[in-house]
């Protein structure tokens, strides 16, 4: 398995979660808390090389930005979008058959919300590409630590989540929050599942899997 994304919430969370799983990371910057023998680290213009090099049976996406921490809907578009299909693209090459990728609940190619449309879109190019299987994840509010500065309103949002999660009901449950580390659980169980086709998981499905 190879990740990508390792210093966000979600890709900290699956090292943390993979114990002695054959998990390896392509990064910028060397992540805490790996055996650097399981790291490659690589200027991202770069990891279409380094992919396909290590050739991953699976890729697992934990990239993520936000507009505010980007700077610009460009240079999020360049992370979240760009970077995730140029490193989709060069392990599927490599003869990747497995992806996993982090969405966000609310992703869809037709939203007018630029980060949703963006997701959305990601989404479909991914599924797209000829994996055998693509498995997407699309949590709501993400909780647990993050390094480095916390993102606007997200310390507030994770106050209120008990409340704001008990409110949504019925078809709102998909927009409750879920633990990073629940997120990571189930994207190492669907690492270890077999099949095809293009998977989307939403809360309800998450949390199961995390189990």
């Amino acid at each position: 398995m190879l990740l990508i994304g390792a210093t966000g919430m979600v890709g900290s969370a699956v090292i943390a979660e993979a114990g002695g799983a054959p998990l390896h990371v392509l990064a910028r910057h060397s992540p805490p808390g790996v055996d650097v023998s399981r790291v490659t680290i690589s200027p991202s213009e770069d990891w279409p090389a380094a992919i396909a090099t290590l050739a991953p049976r699976i890729l697992i996406s934990a990239l993520g930005t936000t507009i505010a921490q980007a700077g610009s809907q460009a240079a999020f578009r360049a992370v979240d979008h760009d970077l995730v299909l140029t490193a989709a693209g060069a392990a599927r090459a490599a003869g990747t058959r497995h992806m996993i990728a982090v969405s966000s609940v609310g992703a869809s190619a037709a939203s007018r919300n630029f980060y949703l449309s963006t997701k959305g879109q990601v989404e479909d190019e991914l599924a797209a590409l000829g994996f055998d299987r693509v498995d997407l994840l699309r949590p709501g509010l993400l909780m647990g630590d993050r390094q480095g500065p916390r993102r606007t309103g997200e310390a507030m949002a994770m106050l209120l989540a008990p409340l704001t999660d008990a409110l949504m009901q019925g078809p709102l449950r998909r927009y409750r929050s879920v633990r990073a580390s629940a997120v990571a659980r189930a994207i190492l169980t669907l690492a270890a599942t077999g099949g095809t086709g293009v998977h989307v998981h939403e809360h309800d499905a998450i949390m199961s899997l995390a189990d």
